[in-house]
Order: structure tokens, then sequence, then C-alpha cells
């Protein structure tokens, strides 16, 4: 039995500790300074507002002013399950208590730009801690398809682990593999986040894709004929993120794999960032989209558009990456969206 700190309390942390809690380990799930109402509720209720299950045994959930407390345990793992844009905040916090090279294992997906140039998750956050005082550091990276509700029902769920030690993700894989939770492992840092960033761009594209099957056809119509429509836009999509994450130095492999294809097909069937593009296809803006139909909901896909589309931009002819560089173009001037069908390959 091992024990399991996870950093952040929301669906996806939560469901990762149902195989850990299956495995026999010890698992404290620690909130973010912005979650104590939330941990109050969880721990009233013994339920997770956002998953349908109950909670797994062996896990406790604590507020963030016990996080020191709880450092000074022996723990074998720190799982960061915090949204992209509290990376920055997970670091510092963490330098401030961690006293020994503990592995880490970043659920959150997203990518950053760092002097000019793009940074994946797992790279920030060792970027951070060195410059907060940790000398070394070991971090993992999850990626694949993996929707927190299905997790929590323990439903068969393959994912993928990455490290450029291979030998190490092949420990964390070990320390938390089920019969229904199945880890694969990978070198390939690059490739596995930025697929797992990358993707929630064009799931919105895919979700849009009954708005955009015709431009008159009734809205019936539309809704019984649209998969001729979303095949396109998923071949598209493959097409684009092996260029993006090449021009990354990750592989190609990796895209036509679980982070890649694989978490590009259940962000496109049934996540967040599909619905946005769902609200695109109808011609909404995303400002609109957002206050209206998802007001309290993070869209990934949106926020890493806001955040490196320039530089996507600049770097990328919209010819080479026309359906990406169409939903930036939507997201970050606030135009309706519209589909460089010609360009596509």
């Amino acid at each position: 039995m091992s024990n399991i700190l996870i950093l952040g309390a929301g669906s996806m942390g939560t469901a990762f500790s149902y195989p850990c809690s299956d495995k026999d380990h010890s698992i404290t799930i620690i909130g973010t300074h912005l979650e104590n109402g939330f941990i109050d509720l969880i721990n009233s209720k013994k339920k997770h507002p956002s998953l349908n299950s109950d909670l797994p045994k062996n896990v406790k959930f604590l507020k963030f002013n016990q996080l020191k407390k709880e450092m000074e345990k022996e723990i074998e793992l720190i799982v960061v399950a915090v949204i992209s844009k509290g990376i920055d905040w997970a670091a510092i916090e963490l330098s401030k208590v961690m006293k020994s090279n503990i592995p880490i294992l970043i659920l959150t997906k997203g990518l950053a730009i760092n002097e000019g140039k793009y940074e994946v998750l797992a790279h920030k956050m060792d970027r951070l801690l060195k410059a907060n005082g940790i000398k070394e550091t070991n971090i993992s990276a999850a990626g694949g398809p993996c929707l927190a509700k299905g997790l929590a029902n323990k439903v068969h769920t393959s994912v993928v682990f990455a490290n450029r030690d291979i030998n190490v993700a092949k420990k964390i894989s070990q320390l938390v593999s089920t019969d229904y939770y199945h880890v694969y492992i990978s070198d390939d840092v690059v490739g596995v986040e930025t697929c797992a960033a990358i993707k929630n761009i064009f799931s919105m594209a895919i979700g849009a894709s009954q708005g955009l099957c015709h431009p008159t056809a009734s809205t019936k119509k539309k809704s019984e004929n649209y998969l001729n429509t979303a095949a396109s836009l998923i071949q598209e999509s493959i097409y684009e993120m092996i260029i993006f994450t090449e021009k990354l130095k990750g592989k190609k492999e990796t895209v036509l794999g679980l982070a890649g294809i694989g978490d590009l097909y259940v962000s496109a069937d049934g996540g967040r960032n599909s619905k946005m593009g769902e609200y695109l296809g109808q011609g909404m803006s995303f400002k609109e989209a957002k206050k209206t139909k998802m007001p309290n909901v993070t869209v990934e896909g949106a926020d890493l558009a806001l955040e490196i589309g320039s530089k996507i931009k600049e770097d990328f002819d919209p010819k080479t990456i026309p359906l990406m560089t169409s939903i930036i173009n939507t997201i970050n001037d606030e135009i309706p969206l519209k589909i460089e069908w010609k360009y596509f390959k």
C-alpha cells in the first residue's frame, strides 16, 4: 500500500482516486485554496457533485491548509489535477512543502508559451519547481481518452503515461493499473501533452459539424445528415494534429494512438469543447455562447486558443492548418465560424 496525494478536488482528480483505491492505496485529495466550500460539501454528502457514484474507500478530502501536514508523510506519488491556469499556483505551493524528489503525475491538459516557445505543462512545472528551489524533479504526464464519470463508474478506460525515462512511467502505471484502468507508457512527453491539449480545439470543430453540414438545410435535415461532415472534420483534425505535434518535436505515432485519435474521439463525442463547438456551428459567437449557454463551464479548447492562438498564427500558414486557424479566429476575433474547406488535405 502506498500514500498518494492528489492536488485538486475536481472531477478528474477524484475519478483518478478510484483505481488508486482499488489497489488498496491510501489517498488524500487536497482541494485548492478556492475549493474549501466544495470540500465541505463532499464530506457532508459523501458524494462528489459531478460524479455519478459513491466515493471510493481509502480516500479522504482535506482543505488546502492541510497540504503541509500531509506532505510530512511518506508520499509515493503526487498527482496534479488542477485546471491548466492553476499549474503556476500548484508548482509554487508544492515547492514550499516538497522535501524530496517525489514523483509527480500531471493529469492537467494544456500548452503554454514561455520565452516565445511552446511549453508542455510537464516542462512548465519542472521549470517552475526548479525556479522555486526544488533541485531534482520527476514529472510524468497523463494523456488519452478518459472522461471522469466513466472512470469513476469503473468502465474499461485506456490511458497513456509519459516520461522521458520510460521506467518511471512504467513504475507509476504499475502503481495504479487495475482490471479496468489500463495504462500504456510512452517516452514522448511532448507528443502526449501536445495531443492532450490541441485535441480540445479540434473537438470544437467536430462539435460544429451539424451546423456546418449545409448552409440552408432545416435543423431536422442537418440533425439527420451531418455525419459525412463530421467525418471530414475528423480526418482534417488528425492531419493537422500530426503537423502541429511534429512541429513541436512530438511523434506522429503518438497522434495516431490513445493520446491523439483516442482522446479526440472521446472529447468530440461527449465533451465540453464539443458542446461549445455545437453553439459555434449554429452561428453564435464565442462570448455569446459562453455567457448564455456555458457560463460556469471551463472550455479548455477556447482557453488554449486564447493563450497560444496568436503564436500559432505567427508560426503556421493558415493554408497548412486551416481548421485549427478557423477555430482560433472564431474564438480570438469574435467572428462567425467559417471553415476553409478548399484547403483541406
